[in-house]
């Protein structure tokens, strides 16, 4: 990543539980990060600073431990590499939108896997990348016989409804990117319910 370039990281879907959290504390202040951290309630926040800018995380505490919440523009390389990392190992879900001179980059990661990557220049829009479907025939016939089909069907689901959520957020926020990634990850959903459905 060039040191110019802006990052936005949107519709984070990262859990975490609270010794994890502290493990992130830990890992920031090694990689010579200024920060400090609050908590309430409802809300675990940690502020690092990057040079004059300031990048406030906030973890939504829930049932079962925390859930990164909100969205974040990171114009350190470094700390972009760590949030990066973080989607990955975490198998997180996430839209990153990278800005460099008058081209937009946008991914769409799934399971810290990105299956949708777009460039947009000017009003020019090109996918560059689209996974194609999940599931070989074998994984389908594995997957009906064991029963994990179910959950895996159960939890589409669950995504699909999240999904139209933040579509719903982006259609009246008239944020045509954020739409338009969302709609492209509606459609993987749907192609993989009907396969597992089928």
């Amino acid at each position: 990543m060039n040191k110019n370039d802006e990052v936005e990281y949107c519709n984070l879907e990262l859990r975490f539980d609270r010794q994890h959290i502290q493990d992130l504390i830990k890992d920031l202040i090694k990689d010579g990060y200024s920060l400090y951290w609050s908590e309430n309630e409802s809300v675990f926040l940690i502020s690092v600073r990057t040079g004059r800018k300031l990048v406030k995380l906030r973890f939504q505490r829930i049932k079962d431990g925390y859930k990164l919440v909100g969205d974040y523009m990171i114009r350190d390389a470094r700390l972009s590499e760590w949030m990066e990392k973080l989607i990955g190992d975490m198998r997180g879900h996430a839209v990153v939108k990278r800005f460099r001179d008058r081209q937009i980059i946008i991914e769409n990661i799934l399971f810290g896997e990105v299956i949708r990557l777009v460039e947009i220049s000017g009003y020019q829009q090109r996918v560059l990348y689209q996974k194609g479907p999940m599931l070989t025939d074998q994984e389908l016939t594995k997957l009906f016989y064991s029963g994990e089909g179910e959950e895996r069907i159960r939890q589409r689901r669950i995504e699909v409804d999240e999904q139209l959520d933040r579509l719903n957020e982006a259609l009246r926020s008239e944020d045509a990117a954020l739409a338009e990634s969302c709609m492209a990850e509606l459609s993987f959903l749907q192609r993989e319910l009907n396969m597992l459905e089928w």
